[in-house]
């Protein structure tokens, strides 16, 4: 590979379309201010890089990047770029990672909003995230030991799989479409309205009015906490280990749990035919 080492750059394009080149140890900051610095680059490795620039990363194919910083001021770093690494990188530019495909994220650290948006083919294991919207209207995700803080995340999301994660988030997964969550913490209000093809397992879920207007909701050995006016609307089935605070007008299926606060069934806009047992198992 060529190789661009020990350099500052700050004006317009300042690498752009490099083929074959390994970037290391360079700065993209300065007074040019120039934007789209490594844009339409084709099989390049960026290691131990700083940026402080305006869509650095756009349009890329084959690229890696890691052991790097891409400050606040970066703004939407990676648009439009596809079969990439991102490994031990700390990204806090807004509007990262749109529109990217077949991207593997590794030991990074990521304060974005709006991150992932329309996105497909992302695997990211080991990192902590950081969004007020992430993942918004993107597919085919895989997730695996992620520590995520944010809003609305992974709304929209089609075709998704979570493992062993903690998720601090408010209004996750609503409409999203074939998702499975394995042996996770889901902590937030309002979880997964109008999803369809759902799957929880061994999952510890906290909040308010969570999993209504669900079809095809499923879950395993999951316990549930703070969790009051459950399931309305939904057709579930569901095996809770524990306690439910409340269950509201189930539509239709079937809800196992050691105890349950009170099963109400009432005002409802719909024929309830869901079966509901207590201290049994199916």
């Amino acid at each position: 590979m060529d190789l661009i080492e020990n350099k500052t750059f700050d004006r317009e394009r300042a690498l752009y379309n490099i083929r074959n080149t390994l970037v290391r140890n360079c700065i993209f900051a300065g007074p040019g201010d120039g934007e789209s610095v490594l844009k339409e680059t084709r099989d390049i490795v960026i290691d131990g890089c700083k940026f402080s620039l305006r869509y650095p990363v756009w349009h890329a194919k084959k690229y890696e990047l890691r052991n790097s910083e891409l400050d606040e001021n970066t703004r939407a770093p990676l648009w439009y770029s596809d079969d990439g690494m991102i490994e031990n990188t700390g990204i806090t530019g807004v509007k990262a990672l749109r529109e990217c495909r077949n991207t593997v994220i590794r030991n990074c650290r990521i304060e974005s909003p709006e991150f992932g948006w329309k996105t497909s083919d992302t695997r990211i294991s080991d990192s902590r995230i950081v969004s007020e919207y992430v993942f918004l209207d993107a597919e085919d995700i895989e997730i695996e030991n992620i520590d995520f803080k944010g809003k609305y995340s992974f709304q929209y999301v089609r075709n998704a799989v979570i493992r062993n994660s903690e998720l601090d988030t408010k209004d996750a997964f609503w409409h999203a479409k074939n998702v499975t969550v394995t042996d996770s913490v889901i902590k937030g209000e309002y979880l997964a309205w109008f999803s369809e093809g759902l799957t929880l397992i061994r999952c510890k879920i906290i909040g308010t009015q969570p999993l209504c207007y669900c079809k095809d909701l499923k879950l395993t050995d999951c316990e549930m906490v703070d969790c009051d006016l459950s399931f309305e609307y939904s057709d579930v089935e569901a095996d809770i280990r524990g306690h439910i605070d409340s269950v509201k007008n189930p539509r239709s299926g079937r809800i196992c749990a050691d105890s349950i606060g009170a099963i109400i069934k009432e005002d409802s806009i719909m024929e309830s035919e869901a079966v509901i047992n207590v201290n049994t198992k199916a």
